[in-house]
């Protein structure tokens, strides 16, 4: 009886490459990443950035890195890569944070996959505005093929996308509020926390200066009666 010996596939979770080809590149998916990932913490979904994305079972060689992917309907958290047939969702949005050094491949290739693969919105974003003038370009998937999406809004997000110097800013559709970066985060966390301080020491202020005020009253009565 002859047995038949099956060699695991083993699915690549690096190439050694840079994960960016400059810091204005690099910065750009980081905050895009953070933001919504703080976004989208109370849904089931996850934000994975510069991971190889399999979407061919058995083939390993048959992938791709989007800088930043979304997907829904998935467990949040990290992965090392993103299997299509294991996690069974599809990403639904991706950015590439491109150049002129990748735009053949972020405008030919790439989008040509992920027209394929069935990504419902395809955003660009050139941080230096060399070959993409206003910076941003969304795209979103009908029929087979991609159009332009003209009102800079995401329908999978709920967003509106613009440009605020070398990064992406993201707007809520419901109440217009932006998304806050962390570094903002972090001014307003200081700025609320000053003012609360503010708010506390005018409020001693005002204790003592009602204190005071009680007590020339009781003096008041001491020396002439009752007003």
């Amino acid at each position: 009886m002859t047995s038949v010996i099956t060699i695991p596939i083993h699915y690549p979770s690096g190439d050694g490459q840079p994960v960016a080809e400059t810091f204005d590149h690099l910065y750009v998916m980081l905050i895009t990443i953070a933001v919504l990932r703080q976004y989208l913490q109370h849904e089931r979904a996850c934000v994975l950035g510069n991971q190889f994305l399999y979407y061919a079972q058995g083939l390993p060689r048959l992938k791709c890195a989007p800088d930043v992917m979304v997907i829904f309907g998935v467990e949040p958290g990290g992965r090392d890569s993103y299997k299509i047939w294991e996690e069974g969702e599809i990403p639904r949005i991706v950015f590439e944070v491109t150049s002129p050094s990748t735009k053949k491949e972020d405008d030919g290739f790439k989008k040509q996959l992920y027209e394929q693969i069935g990504i419902e919105e395809y955003w660009q974003f050139d941080p230096k505005g060399a070959w993409i003038p206003e910076k941003l370009r969304g795209h979103r998937l009908v029929g087979d093929s991609y159009v332009p999406i003209e009102n800079s809004q995401s329908q999978s997000l709920n967003l509106r996308l613009a440009v605020d110097g070398k990064l992406i800013a993201f707007y809520r559709l419901d109440n217009g509020e932006k998304l806050l970066a962390p570094d903002e985060l972090y001014d307003k966390s200081n700025r609320l926390q000053d003012n609360s301080q503010q708010l506390q020491s005018e409020l001693v202020a005002e204790r003592s200066q009602n204190e005071a005020l009680q007590q020339e009253l009781d003096r008041y009565r001491e020396r002439f009666g009752e007003l």
